[in-house]
C-alpha cells in the first residue's frame, strides 16, 4: 500500500510517498509543488496541477494532510487554509479518504515528543526511511505526515483485529 503525506503551503506544498507492507515501511518518492506568481488563483491552480500529477505518477492508496493551526496572523492562516483545500481536494478527486493530523500528533508519532524541533523530525524520518534524500524541508515534513498516518493505520488495524477476536 502506498501512503502520501501532504504538507500544505502556498509557495511550496510538500509531498512524500511511502510504501507500507505490514510493519515494513520504505521510501518511494518526495518532492515539492511550487505555487508560482503573486496571483492567488494562479498559485492555487499551479499547486492543484502539480499535486494532481503526483497522484497520477504514484497512485497512492491512502492520503494524510497536516491540519492548519491558527496563529496570531489571521490573514496568513486563511491563505494557508486555501492551500490546505488543494491538499484535501486532490486526494478526494482520486477517491481517497484523507487522514488529518495536528502538528504535535505528527511529531509525537515520528519522534516521540509532541514539541520536537524540525531537525529532530528530519533525523527520525531519516532513521525510519534509510537512504532518503529530501528535496526540501516541506518534503521532509510530508514524509513525517505519511509515517504518522502509517503508524495510525497500523494501530487502527491492530485494534480492529483485537475487537474481532473478542467478538
Amino acid at each position: 500500500m502506498k501512503v502520501i503525506g501532504i504538507d500544505p503551503g502556498l509557495r511550496s506544498l510538500g509531498w512524500g510517498v511511502i510504501s507500507v507492507s505490514g510493519s515494513r515501511i520504505s521510501h518511494v518518492a518526495n518532492g515539492q509543488c511550487n505555487g508560482v506568481g503573486d496571483d492567488m488563483a494562479a498559485r492555487l491552480l499551479a499547486l492543484h496541477t502539480a499535486l494532481t500529477q503526483v497522484f497520477r505518477d504514484h497512485e497512492p492508496d491512502q492520503a494524510a494532510v497536516e491540519k492548519v493551526f491558527v496563529n496570531r496572523d489571521g490573514a496568513g492562516t486563511l491563505k494557508l487554509g486555501q492551500a490546505r483545500g488543494i491538499a484535501l481536494l486532490v486526494p478526494a478527486q482520486a477517491g481517497l479518504e484523507v487522514g488529518e493530523y495536528a502538528p504535535n500528533t505528527i511529531k509525537k508519532s515520528v519522534v516521540g515528543v509532541g514539541h520536537a524541533a524540525k531537525e529532530q523530525v528530519q533525523h527520525m524520518v531519516r532513521l525510519q526511511l534509510p537512504g532518503v534524500e529530501f528535496t526540501g524541508p516541506d518534503a521532509a515534513d510530508a514524509l513525517a505526515i505519511a509515517l504518522c498516518h502509517a503508524h495510525h493505520m497500523g494501530s487502527a488495524a491492530s485494534l480492529a483485529r483485537a475487537a474481532k477476536v473478542r467478538a
